[in-house]
Formats: structure tokens, C-alpha cells, sequence
């Protein structure tokens, strides 16, 4: 009896560990984000001061003193934000276009968000829900699973959020990973959406930033 008595405790205490090992993560995951978000704002103010937004040769100081690494070091940057949604795309895909240029920035975009779309699927048709779970919002995650049971309703919604920018993309790209989609036509619409996306994200928030500057200077 005491046996059994013992084995319970085990269960119960080992039940106990993972819930509270799933709320640190999340802990964890809203704390990232919340400073993703601080030092993005804080980079916006600070490449304000340094002129980097309103001169051509203080920002072409700063891409030569980063030399070959600040394509790449985006690209990085792009593809965790989308994987580890720390950083708002919001906020850093036009960033890409005011340092690189609209031409040139909306490329490193889209291949750093191909990538990590890419991973995202991935990731969740491989680890599964529990592991979507851990990353993503709760209710948000909740409302859009409730269709995975409907494939030509979920494909519809999937299809229309790529090509709306203010859609839950990232999220939406992991349960395409939980969902029957195949991975071709899942990268299809990917191609076919993110351009437009990307493109409306990359003109309308850089415009605001710019009048936002001039207004402060």
C-alpha cells in the first residue's frame, strides 16, 4: 500500500513539473518579447540619433563598418523573429528597408521570412501541437485550430492571411504544420503572398517612420 501510496506522489509530482515547466516557457517567451520590442524601439531612436535614417553617408558608414555581415546578420534576424516571435515583423521589416533601401531590403525580407516560415512548418509537423503550444498565443491558437478539422475552410483562411498584412502569419504558418496541407501547396502560397505583404509593410510603416522623423526633427 505504501508502494502505491509512493508511486502516486511520483505521478502527481512529475504531473506538477511539467505544467509548471510549460509556464515558464511562456513566461519566458512573453519576456522575449517584450524586450524584442524595447530594443527595437530603442535601435529605431538610436539610428534617429545617429542620422542613419536621413543621411546617405551616415548610413553608408554604418553598412561599411559592418561590411558583408549586416545582410546576413538581417537575414538571421528575420528568420528568429518568425521562428521565436520576439521581435514585432512589424517593426523590422521596415527596418530593412531603411537601411538597405526599398529594392534591396525587401529582398533580404523575403528570404529571411521564407526561411523561417519554412522552419515553422516544419517544426510543427515534426514536434506537434504541444510545442506549437508553447510558442504561440493561447486564444489565438484556439481559434484558428478549431478549422483544422475543415481542410477547405482552413486552406481559404490560410490562403486569404498571406496576402492580409495584418494577419497572425507566423502562427498561421504553424498550424499549416498541424493541418493536412501539403507542403507544396503551403509553399506556393507562401511565395504568391509574402511579396504583396511584405511590400505593403515595407512602404506604409517606412513612410510613417519618415514623417514620424521629420516631425521630431
Amino acid at each position: 500500500m505504501e508502494r502505491l501510496n509512493d508511486k502516486y506522489k511520483i505521478r502527481s509530482f512529475l504531473k506538477s513539473s511539467s505544467i509548471s515547466k510549460e509556464s515558464f516557457a511562456r513566461v519566458l517567451l512573453n519576456s522575449l518579447n517584450i524586450l524584442g520590442v524595447l530594443l527595437t524601439i530603442y535601435g529605431i531612436f538610436w539610428g534617429y540619433k545617429q542620422q542613419i535614417f536621413t543621411s546617405e553617408d551616415a548610413l553608408r558608414s554604418l553598412l561599411e563598418r559592418m561590411g558583408s555581415a549586416a545582410p546576413i546578420g538581417f537575414i538571421l534576424i528575420q528568420i528568429i523573429q518568425t521562428v521565436v516571435p520576439i521581435i514585432p515583423a512589424a517593426l523590422t521589416i521596415p527596418m530593412g528597408a531603411l537601411i538597405f533601401g526599398m529594392g534591396y531590403g525587401f529582398y533580404l525580407n523575403f528570404i529571411g521570412i521564407m526561411i523561417g516560415s519554412i522552419i515553422n512548418f516544419i517544426l510543427a509537423r515534426k514536434l506537434g501541437r504541444p510545442f506549437v503550444e508553447l510558442l504561440v498565443d493561447q486564444n489565438k491558437f484556439q481559434k484558428y485550430t478549431r478549422w483544422l478539422d475543415d481542410e477547405k475552410r482552413f486552406n481559404k483562411i490560410f490562403t486569404f492571411g498571406m496576402f492580409f498584412p495584418l494577419s497572425p502569419a507566423d502562427l498561421l504558418c504553424y498550424i499549416a504544420g498541424l493541418s493536412k496541407i501539403s507542403f507544396r501547396r503551403y509553399l506556393i502560397t507562401l511565395s504568391l503572398g509574402k511579396p504583396l505583404t511584405l511590400f505593403l509593410y515595407s512602404f506604409g510603416t517606412t513612410t510613417l517612420l519618415n514623417l514620424a522623423f521629420q516631425v521630431m526633427s
